[in-house]
């Protein structure tokens, strides 16, 4: 009975910390996780050409928000150029974005990587999104693309 009680004070304590959708919206200078500044940040379309030349970088990017995860913030996807996109998961699911953060400009310190996402996972996402099943069934093939690990996000725009 008592290994059941602590385990029980254990998952509950456990479930209480577990990251929360941020309460409030987006404004100018609101910081999540560790939060990042715009020094030394490049502008997210200059990622491609320098993962190019290495599997996976520290880096510090300046990008325009396109979506985010509608359940709790969970994931997020910026504009890199006119027909590419990058997309982000928080380090550890230890912090979310507001939803309302779509539109912003943020300056996103993390890691960056090249990947190829399977089509189950691509799915998900757009089960997230909330996408037609018919959007979702379309989803045929993996997608190579470029993958942030946000450490920290801070809102400049």
């Amino acid at each position: 009975m008592k290994k059941f009680l602590a385990a029980a004070l254990f998952l509950s304590v456990f479930a209480s910390v577990q990251a929360q959708p941020p309460k409030g919206p987006a404004k100018l200078g609101s910081t999540y996780g560790a939060g990042a500044n715009a020094e030394g940040a490049i502008d997210i379309a200059q990622l491609p050409a320098r993962l190019e030349q290495q599997d996976s970088i520290q880096t510090k990017v300046i990008a325009k928000v396109l979506d985010v995860c509608p359940k709790k913030g969970c994931w997020m996807s910026l504009q890199v150029n006119d027909s590419t996109t990058a997309f982000v998961k928080m380090k550890d699911y230890a912090f979310f974005v507001p939803m309302d953060m779509i539109g912003k400009t943020i300056v996103l310190e993390g890691e960056a990587k090249i990947k190829t996402t399977s089509v189950k996972e691509l799915q998900h996402y757009a089960e997230d999104a909330k996408k037609s099943q018919a959007e979702i069934d379309a989803i045929t093939e993996p997608k190579k693309e470029i993958r942030l690990l946000a450490y920290g996000i801070k809102v400049v725009k």
